[in-house]
């Protein structure tokens, strides 16, 4: 049914308790009805003239003029699910619970269960984007394009954010110095270090390529997921010039009898070095920008022995393939290794379950599960997690500055991968959520976030909250526990609902004893999910022995560890987690306990 704004928009705000309306009149009868975002539970909003529209509720599991009303299996659905605390809850208390669990067949149910149940709220194909804020062919196939979760913001509402705050948003600048910027270090309670820190910086840099000269909205990145294009290069050029082009290896160099990766001098790519950096000291990487902090470069490193390891592994076992199968196979295996270190080790830190997570495709192949994945804005927008970074880089006895830290390529060279993995592991990095935990060096991203996010115009911080099925806060006292930010997010932005989606997910309050809040955990894990076990190499057709060069190859993919990277590819073999060593583990490794690379 169609609804005009003098009835039903009025009355929706009235129903969320709202004093715009007065009488039988809404103080504006221009505004575009869908400014105030009107349809619920995911549907779609379509204008009708000036003042009318119609809420298209088309397998929402609700009904109605705004689609409020549920249906019935969508009331048993709602009664019978627990929210997100309770699980949360769940999954990260009662140890004796999940030993249990975890070695039995009910692992593998509630494995397939978080996976099915998590990318489901990701729409496979796409369906918005930066240009289009409605379903287009354009939408869908140009991959230029970040996809959009929820259309832009109209551009004709009365605030830049819909109806709701104030005319104008706050300085991004103020924003991020008033409640984002570092006052004192605090570290993440759950343990992550900077081990952590920079594999999810040097990750998440193969498919976040925000390429704003093309246009706003757009990704440089071809390949929408774990393609290994931070090891390999985003384009065919840039790989040939990185590849030896024998045995499928990777150009190196040998520094102290050791391999890293090439200079620039040697593999003619472009790298994004300060002016007057000499090309032979410039590492070629397959990211451009890997040369701005040495423990992107540890990875980089990291990869490409492992990359020409599984390489020699390859020949020995098929003695008749050329350089071009050799290097196409291992970078599959390259990319599953990838993949089940970022679910069983790094999601796992992150997440803080009990729940032993595994990567194991065949969960899914009874499922109904799209192959294939777009990456969206609001994952972009929601991954910058700078608040990892330490204030200083403790290394071997040394610290290091800032200043002496980044595009330093020296310090990779000169303690070495080991040692550097070794005090990475150990130094704390810092809790994401709950505001006042950036580094000053590194605010001006935050800014940049913001500034990206106004201008592509984002929908508030509450109407994703709505997207993801949580429930919008109702109050600043209710989204944070701290009274300080709580007095200045309403100075800033007036009413709950304006607040933005960056700061939203950075200033939430963080759940206890976690890296950050509820909203950051549910948003950001259907993102991951779904791009993780989307991957091609994920399909039926592919997961087998036979793509990963037999069964030796499959094996690497399945057996895939952090420790394993870093220990069959160095001389010795360090303390390597994604968390700080606890006291016990400590104590161990002053006792002289330490695990060799041969057992691993």
């Amino acid at each position: 049914m169609r609804a005009s704004v003098l009835g039903s928009v009025c009355a929706l705000l009235l129903l969320l308790r709202e004093p715009v309306c007065r009488g039988d009149e809404v103080t504006s009868s221009t505004v575009n009805p869908c400014c105030y975002f009107p349809c619920q539970h995911w549907g779609v909003c379509v204008r009708y003239g000036e003042d009318k529209y119609e809420c298209d509720c088309t397998r929402t599991g609700f009904y109605g003029e705004n689609c409020t009303v549920p249906e019935f299996w969508t009331r048993v659905s709602q009664f019978l699910k627990p929210g997100p605390n309770v699980v949360h809850y769940i999954l990260t208390h009662f140890h004796w619970l999940w030993d249990i669990i975890n070695s039995t067949f009910l692992r593998d149910i509630l494995m397939r269960l978080v996976l099915t149940v998590r990318s489901n709220l990701i729409p496979t194909p796409p369906t918005f984007n930066s240009k289009y804020g409605y379903l287009s062919w354009e939408s869908y196939y140009n991959l230029s394009y970040y996809t959009r979760l929820l259309p832009p913001v109209p551009e004709d509402c009365p605030t830049p954010i819909g109806v709701k705050g104030q005319s104008g948003l706050p300085d991004p600048e103020l924003l991020v110095d008033t409640l984002l910027k570092r006052r004192t270090f605090r570290a993440d309670p759950q343990g992550s270090n900077l081990m952590f820190a920079f594999f999810a910086q040097h990750f998440t840099h193969q498919f976040f390529k925000t390429f704003n000269r093309m246009g706003l909205g757009y990704t440089k990145a071809l390949s929408h997921g774990v393609d290994a294009g931070h090891v390999y290069g985003d384009n065919l050029e840039r790989q040939l010039q990185l590849r030896l082009h024998k045995d499928g290896k990777l150009k190196y160099q040998l520094i102290d009898g050791e391999m890293y990766p090439p200079s620039v001098a040697e593999a003619s790519v472009r790298m994004s070095y300060p002016p007057g950096v000499p090309v032979h000291q410039q590492m070629a990487i397959g990211q451009e920008v890997f040369g701005l902090l040495p423990g992107l470069g540890m990875y980089a490193t990291l990869w490409l022995r492992e990359h020409n390891r599984v390489c020699d592994i390859l020949k020995a076992e098929h003695p008749t393939w050329d350089d071009e199968q050799l290097f196409q196979t291992t970078r599959l295996i390259i990319i599953g290794e990838t993949i089940r270190i970022v679910i069983e080790e790094y999601v796992q830190q992150l997440s803080g379950y009990l729940l032993q997570l595994k990567f194991d495709p065949t969960l899914l192949f009874n499922s109904h599960f799209q192959y294939g994945n777009r990456i969206a804005l609001e994952f972009s927008q929601l991954y910058h997690w700078h608040p990892l970074m330490p204030d200083s880089f403790l290394i071997n006895g040394d610290e290091l500055s800032y200043t002496q830290f980044l595009f330093n390529t020296s310090v990779l060279t000169h303690y070495g991968v080991e040692k550097l993995v070794d005090a990475f592991s150990r130094q704390p990095a810092g809790q994401i959520g709950g505001g006042h935990n950036i580094n000053a060096v590194v605010t001006k991203v935050a800014v940049g976030a913001i500034k990206e996010s106004r201008q592509l115009r984002m929908q508030p911080f509450n109407e994703y909250r709505k997207r993801f099925n949580l429930k919008p806060y109702t109050s600043f006292s209710q989204f944070t526990d701290n009274e300080e930010i709580a007095r200045t997010l309403e100075e800033y932005y007036g009413d709950i609902d304006a607040v933005e989606f960056y700061p939203g997910l950075m200033l939430e309050k963080t759940r206890p004893g976690a890296i950050f809040g509820e909203s950051m955990v549910e948003m950001g894990a259907p993102f991951s999910l779904k791009g993780l076990l989307g991957n091609p190499i994920c399909s039926p057709d592919y997961w087998k022995p036979s793509t990963f060069g037999g069964k030796v190859g499959f094996d690497i993919v399945n057996s895939a560890t952090l420790k394993k990277l870093v220990c069959l590819n160095t001389r010795t073999c360090p303390y390597v987690a994604f968390r700080v060593p606890t006291e016990e583990k400590s104590q161990q490794e002053k006792d002289g306990i330490n695990v060799r690379t041969d057992e691993l």
